[in-house]
């Protein structure tokens, strides 16, 4: 039997829409902290979507090296290290931003943060896959 159609077979999971989609809502806010406070809003909004992102792109990484039926402990250790090293990373990334450079507009900040998080809730649907193939 051929491993390469059993493989096309199962879902592969493509997480490049979820990033996009919260690249999208931090831009979406930048551009809004722009218009509204200037220079600085828009950066504050940037720092805050690059806390979010950052440890995001860490798990997805970290928790996915290793995919496959037959080494499920792995598998789920990966997963909970993966969580661990996310959470770590987003409160050290919070320290270094509010300590080293403190945002000028901390409401931006935090508003971009939480925009890049909610796309977390649309995962199902933008991993849905799609009822035509692309050409």
């Amino acid at each position: 039997m051929h491993r390469a159609s059993s493989a096309a077979g199962r879902r592969q999971l493509d997480f490049s829409r979820l990033f996009m989609a919260q690249g999208a809502a931090v831009l979406v806010v930048a551009l809004s902290g722009l218009w509204l406070a200037g220079v600085f809003g828009a950066v504050s909004a940037l720092m805050g979507g690059l806390v979010s992102l950052l440890p995001s792109f860490y798990f997805v990484r970290r928790g996915l090296r290793s995919r496959g039926g037959k080494r499920v402990r792995v598998n789920v250790l990966n997963l909970y290290q993966a969580a661990m090293g996310k959470f770590g990373l987003t409160v050290a990334l919070f320290v270094i931003v509010f300590v080293a450079v403190p945002p000028s507009n901390p409401a931006l900040f935090f508003v971009a943060y939480v925009a890049a998080q909610f796309m977390h809730w649309l995962t199902p649907w933008l991993m849905r896959e799609r009822s035509t193939p692309r050409t």
